[in-house]
């Protein structure tokens, strides 16, 4: 059986020089997928700008560059205010989604900001920084071993794909702005509620300025190089890109064994990296979220519990109607207006300050008693035909 062939035509067996590892340039444009995974938060950080070895750097050569985060799927509701947006904002769903709702589970926390000037950042020191110094740590060492074994196509080739990053870098380079609050006009404090597709609510409590930031108003993405410019240093990147990859396929056997296997160190740990929590790269810690324990817990059995729940814990009912966040069927309607005068006789007998039990977790709020499933039942069966004969 013939293995490596001499490139002589005469059938014989090569030796080790014989071996081609002409598709080695192939995996230096591979694994996109997991370096768009981290792309916008990454350059949100200075180690973005390091000269280093990257995988699949097409993937950050971008025709035009996001102008906000990507937002989550909820919906957004102030309990009073009435304002209503159809998507969670990127960091909102950040500070949120450490510990996912399951369907019909009912969650309140409170969102604190100790020093309102502080913003969110990269996590300067996350798995995305150790990343960056990898790369960096395998375009010095190639760059040595090119240098050392006198590979001049390898130098260029470490040389263009690892100044290659810094353009990207530089051209993608952005800082975080969230919306501030214009004017101190005194507000009712209010609530904000979100509804997730399977059924469930989150409550929380915070400022005027700390839901301003969060909830109603997109993040927006300011970049440091204008979109002319960017779109040159694109080109520049794309001609380097292509060039580093021509001088790769040029280098000798030796180096091109070294960066086969750079690349593949760096592909895997991309990879690893893009399957962590995307809570890792960020610096959350201007935000302080406490939890509120109410009684009966999170978990509810079904919709109708849960959604009583959310109009206790917020004390109105008026954001269901205004979100359509319940069926619009007169049952349902006289439920709504039940659970709206239960909550609203809750609050005038305590001042709306409700009552603390002590459970297991501490303090635990009590709710209004109230068979709020079985008055559900109530209302619907007095619309069946004949009921009213």
């Amino acid at each position: 059986m013939l293995w490596l062939d001499s490139n002589n035509g005469n059938g014989k067996p090569g030796t080790f020089n014989n071996l081609q590892l002409d598709i080695v340039g192939f995996l230096a444009i591979l694994g996109e997928g997991s370096v768009k995974a981290n792309a916008q938060v990454s350059s949100l950080s200075l180690f973005s700008l390091l000269p280093r070895l990257l995988p699949a750097p097409q993937a950050l050569i971008l025709n035009t560059r996001p102008e906000s985060l990507s937002p989550e799927s909820g919906k957004v509701i102030g309990a009073r205010s009435g304002g209503i947006r159809d998507n969670v904002n990127h960091i909102a769903n950040l500070l949120h989604s450490k510990d996912p709702l399951p369907a019909y589970a009912v969650r309140c926390e409170r969102i604190t900001k100790p020093h309102l000037d502080d913003t969110v950042t990269a996590n300067r020191f996350g798995p995305l920084t150790w990343l960056a110094l990898l790369g960096t740590a395998m375009s010095i060492a190639l760059l040595v071993l090119s240098i050392v074994r006198s590979d001049g196509m390898a130098l260029l080739a470490t040389i263009l794909l690892s100044l290659l990053s810094s353009l990207i870098g530089f051209g993608s380079r952005w800082t975080l702005i969230l919306m501030k609050r214009q004017h101190d006009r005194a507000l009712t404090p209010d609530s904000v509620v979100i509804k997730y597709p399977r059924g469930a609510f989150l409550i929380i409590k915070c400022e005027e300025e700390i839901s301003r930031e969060l909830y109603w108003h997109p993040e927006e993405c300011h970049y440091k190089v204008g979109n002319t410019t960017y779109r040159i240093m694109s080109l520049v990147g794309t001609i380097m890109l292509m060039f580093g990859v021509i001088c790769l396929g040029n280098s000798t056997l030796p180096l091109q064994l070294a960066f086969a296997a750079a690349f593949l160190i760096l592909n895997a740990a991309y990879w690893v990296v893009a399957a962590l929590p995307p809570q890792w790269h960020w610096d959350l810690n201007c935000y302080k979220v406490e939890r509120e324990e109410y009684e009966g817990g999170e978990r509810n059995k079904s919709f109708t519990l849960a959604l009583w729940k959310a109009i206790a814990i917020t004390g109105t009912a008026d954001w269901v109607r205004e979100s359509q966040s319940a069926p619009f069927t007169d049952g349902w309607k006289r439920w709504l207006a039940k659970a709206g005068e239960e909550v609203e006789k809750e609050m005038e007998k305590d001042d709306g300050s409700g009552d603390e039990v002590v459970g297991e977790k501490g303090k635990v709020m009590k709710l209004p008693t109230w068979d709020a499933s079985q008055a559900l039942t109530d209302f619907l069966t007095q619309n069946r035909p004949g009921n009213n004969v």
